[in-house]
């Protein structure tokens, strides 16, 4: 029987970023299937993990990046997926969840070894973090309507990619059984 966690990549965010204007659009079609991916695993007692930029502030900590991301001009899209009080955090620097972060060792004192990502972009922090997960021997599930994108066609790719090289489980949110 495997054991699920739900990681939510760098969705707390300014959106002050060159590619915002491209991104905010997917944001938006893709929150209220995070929203409910969070939610769902919530109610199932599944570990939710946000993994976020730091946006290169190295004494930043969880607190400080919520309240930044709260206080800029797309609050909207950063409130509904606030981490509760069991959500756990991990900060990251660059674009894959597990590049020196600790978050190899948390989930493996949390015996899971299936991960289910949402967030975003696809194109960038959601593949290489599958293609990360892939080779640490973890299941993949990526729901393709939970994870935003900057470049439409280059997210079909990424996902197909994540399908078929890294055998990951490609496939609408609502399949996702935790």
């Amino acid at each position: 029987m495997s054991r699920s966690a739900l990681i939510v990549i760098d969705m707390l965010n300014t959106y002050g970023h060159a590619d915002a204007e491209h991104l905010i659009p997917s944001v938006r079609e893709a929150l209220p299937h995070i929203v409910e991916l969070i939610q769902r695993a919530r109610d199932g007692g599944v570990p939710v993990i946000y993994v976020n930029d730091n946006f290169g502030e190295w004494r930043s900590h969880h607190g400080e990046i919520i309240e930044t991301t709260l206080s800029g001009p797309h609050r909207e899209l950063v409130e509904p997926v606030l981490p509760d009080e069991d959500s756990l955090f991990v900060i990251k620097a660059r674009h894959s969840i597990f590049y020196e972060t600790p978050l190899t060792y948390l989930l493996s004192q949390l015996d899971v070894d299936r991960v289910v990502l949402c967030g975003q972009v696809t194109e960038q922090c959601v593949l290489y973090s599958a293609l990360d997960a892939h080779i640490r021997h973890l299941q993949v599930v990526v729901p393709d309507d939970a994870v935003a994108h900057i470049h439409e066609d280059l997210a079909l790719a990424a996902l197909r990619m994540m399908e078929r090289n890294m055998g990951a489980t490609v496939g609408s949110g609502k399949a996702v059984d935790f």
